[in-house]
């Protein structure tokens, strides 16, 4: 009988590196959930933008955009962990369904207000009302968690998966957004991005057979009880300051370098390398949570823009982008599986709404914090504010006792 050779080894072992992704999405429904909340997620990355452009170019006010887009960030981030618990207790085509109808309505009365020139207090009233959006990459999560429970090297594959695509979405959805605005009208992205999400949330909650039940008035205590649950909330708080103010000081350095256009694609960079890394992360196999790890990597390469800057060129602070956006996704990945792991049983939803209200409390910081370090320092100085964030972010994940503190309770297994 022919022994194998070294080559038909390698030849074999070569379709192994996609197994984990084939495996997820050959289980029955998996593609179909996956392509509606894809569809309903990539808006995400339009709307802030598409808003930002459709308001300062009717009402020539870079300031009221940034306002309006700020209250909608703030009523989304109160809203959400409500929200969130009615996805729990009722299920997630009961409530994500109409949520997202009453989100797209927003959408759509902010679009009229601003095409027929409303007054400026109804640009808020609108704004806010598409608060009611679903966390849709939650609701995702939690149905892998749900078809997963009981294999824990897929879902590790799922989260990166889905971090990824959160990752590829905000990178798409502001060039998307810009693209339509400027070669149609104004209104384009806000439009478009309100059909992509009610048409692909139509898609994801008529995937009845991959949807967890629902845990009828949990009896579970709050998320915010469960042990390491608030600690990985300032995690994620001070990833979402990373976020805001590298978004911020990426934007005034190029506008000090005079290409201020080329910012968008600068940053997509850093969604670039996170969704790579994301990918490659998730077709590895779990070791175990190796959060402090995770964050300390971040913080080391978060340094680098900052170092880049000091060159004085946008193509190395490109580079560095790249690589430092690489830490992103295998944090976030770390993370969310144990905030999945800590979150007591019927409150998932509501377990990861809350870690999202973290995250983009932590942008809205970041983001006027970068900006004050822009305007009051200098656009190479406020690089130093991400940096700070995530070294904060270590600090809290290495004081919160490391993996240790992530083992269940004997009472909750």
């Amino acid at each position: 009988m022919p022994q194998p050779t070294a080559q038909d080894t390698r030849i074999r072992k070569r379709p192994a590196r996609l197994t984990g992704y084939r495996r997820l999405f050959g289980i029955p429904g998996a593609r179909a959930f996956t392509t509606g909340n894809l569809l309903a997620r990539l808006p995400m990355g339009m709307f802030s933008v598409s808003a930002v452009v459709m308001i300062a170019g009717s009402r020539g006010s870079y300031a009221l955009a940034g306002a309006v887009t700020a209250t909608g960030l703030a009523a989304t981030a109160l809203a959400g962990p409500f929200l969130a618990r009615l996805v729990d207790r009722h299920g997630q085509a009961r409530i994500a369904l109409p949520a997202t109808v009453v989100s797209v309505l927003g959408s759509l009365a902010l679009l009229l207000c601003v095409r027929w020139d409303a007054p400026d207090w109804t640009l808020f009233a609108a704004y806010a009302a598409t608060a009611t959006t679903p966390n849709i990459g939650g609701l995702s999560r939690a149905r892998w968690a749900h078809l997963l429970r009981d294999d824990p090297g897929a879902l590790h594959t799922a989260n990166a998966f889905e971090q990824a695509a959160d990752e590829l979405c905000f990178m798409l959805g502001p060039v998307l957004a810009s693209f339509l605005a400027g070669t149609f009208f104004p209104e384009a992205g806000t439009l478009t991005g309100a059909v992509l999400l009610l048409a692909g949330m139509l898609l994801f909650t008529a995937q009845r057979a991959t949807e967890p039940p629902p845990a009828a008035r949990s009896q579970a205590p709050s998320p915010l009880r469960a042990p390491g649950i608030r600690a990985l909330l300032v995690c994620f708080t001070a990833t979402g300051a990373v976020f805001g103010s590298m978004e911020v000081a990426t934007i005034a350095y190029a506008d000090a370098q005079g290409q201020r256009a080329a910012a968008g694609a600068v940053l997509a960079l850093q969604a670039a390398g996170s969704c790579a890394a994301g990918l490659a992360y998730g077709a590895r196999r779990p070791a175990g949570p190796r959060l402090v790890r995770c964050l300390a990597a971040t913080a080391a390469l978060m340094t680098l823009p900052w170092a880049a800057a000091g060159t004085g060129s946008l193509l190395v602070l490109a580079g560095a982008l790249l690589v430092a956006g690489m830490a992103t996704a295998p944090t976030m990945v770390t993370a969310m599986a144990l905030v999945q792991r800590r979150t007591p049983e019927g409150r998932l939803n509501e377990g990861m709404s809350l870690m999202v209200t973290g995250l983009l409390a932590g942008i809205a910081c970041g983001s006027a914090t970068g900006g004050w370090a822009t305007e009051h320092l200098s656009p190479v100085t406020a690089f130093a504010v991400p940096a700070a964030a995530a070294f904060l972010a270590l600090l809290v994940g290495a004081a919160g006792g490391g993996e240790r503190t992530w083992r269940r309770p004997r009472h909750s297994e």
